[in-house]
């Protein structure tokens, strides 16, 4: 996500960018999702890689408990956190999962959402990378190497947090700005020396290319994921939003119980080996939590952080972007 001092080229980034989504098939369905309905619609974006709102969408409870108020449910896919929170931010979607950093990025570019919930930190669901024969053993030697992640997003945060831990400033490694995909053939083929990757992207690299972890996040970020909702939306359907993480809720606890299965249901839709998909679900925590100020002021210090680093392009305050009423311990 291409960050601007400008709000015009920012809002023309933003359409450019949610062009290029539509024509790589990364998100469909929204010049369906963008007419005017006869009913009450919920649109959601999501991630292949979300497991649990994946499954959610799968086992159709969700659309069960919400017909009988009349209300449709609409479900549109995005490569990565911050394609989601674009569309967010131009109004295409009302809710959506994604990691700390990406609204980070787009509450400083303008977007108007909210925090609805958050999954309690998972550090172990992604890490640094390392090819099998790298002679790269720790972070200090990644100081001037060329490492591969997705920008704006969570690994984002960790290439920040790891390389501090590693002795090396911001400017002295070259990073490489590729989604998931992109970012495992230029791995592959040697064209970088590290690849930051969230899960289930890191266990199937892992056991698939047999791939090394440098650095996990555990003990340098928390790594938590964030349930958003348009600010308006949130403000005249809260009725509604509730509904959405009671049942993602309950859908986490399945997945905690039924690890197994969970994954066999997964691999036709994310396209790995089950085995893979059940160890990547392991590391993630599936257990939400209303928002409160401890994790509000985690995400203030990676706010502060990338308008350190001038990645974005205004200081801003994360309570901001909380709905007053719905901080968990009103302090």
């Amino acid at each position: 996500m291409t960050v601007s001092t400008s709000n015009k080229h920012t809002r023309r980034q933003v359409l450019a960018l949610l062009s290029a989504v539509v024509a790589g098939a990364a998100f469909t369905g929204l010049p369906q999702l963008a007419q005017a309905q006869d009913k009450q619609v919920l649109r959601i974006g999501y991630q292949k890689a979300a497991s649990t709102l994946v499954l959610l969408k799968a086992h159709g409870t969700l659309e069960k408990r919400l017909a009988a108020q009349g209300i449709e449910v609409k479900w549109a896919e995005f490569a990565a956190g911050p394609q989601l929170l674009e569309a967010l931010n131009v109004g295409s979607v009302d809710f959506g999962y994604v990691g700390e950093a990406p609204p980070i990025v787009a509450q400083a570019a303008g977007a108007d959402f909210v925090y609805s919930a958050y999954e309690i930190p998972t550090p172990e669901a992604e890490s640094i990378l390392v090819p099998k024969n790298s002679p790269i053993t720790s972070l200090a030697q990644l100081k001037g190497k060329k490492i591969a992640f997705n920008k704006g997003s969570d690994v984002h945060w960790l290439v920040i947090s790891l390389l501090k831990k590693g002795g090396i400033a911001y400017n002295e490694f070259q990073p490489i700005y590729l989604a998931p995909a992109d970012a495992r053939a230029a791995f592959e083929r040697g064209a970088v020396d590290g690849w930051a990757i969230w899960d289930p992207f890191q266990t199937a690299a892992i056991k698939q290319i047999d791939a090394r972890v440098l650095a996990s996040g555990s003990g340098v970020v928390s790594h938590h994921q964030f349930f958003l909702s348009a600010r308006k939306y949130a403000e005249k359907n809260q009725a509604v939003v509730n509904a959405v993480l009671e049942e993602a809720g309950k859908e986490g606890q399945w997945i905690r119980a039924n690890y197994k299965e969970a994954a066999a249901q997964l691999a036709p839709i994310q396209g790995l080996e089950p085995d893979v998909i059940e160890t990547g679900l392991k590391h993630y925590a599936h257990i939400y939590k209303p928002v409160d100020s401890k994790v509000l002021d985690e995400q203030q210090k990676i706010a502060d952080t990338f308008y350190e680093l001038k990645l974005i392009p205004k200081k801003i305050s994360t309570r901001d972007a909380v709905l007053p009423a719905k901080l968990a311990d009103k302090s």
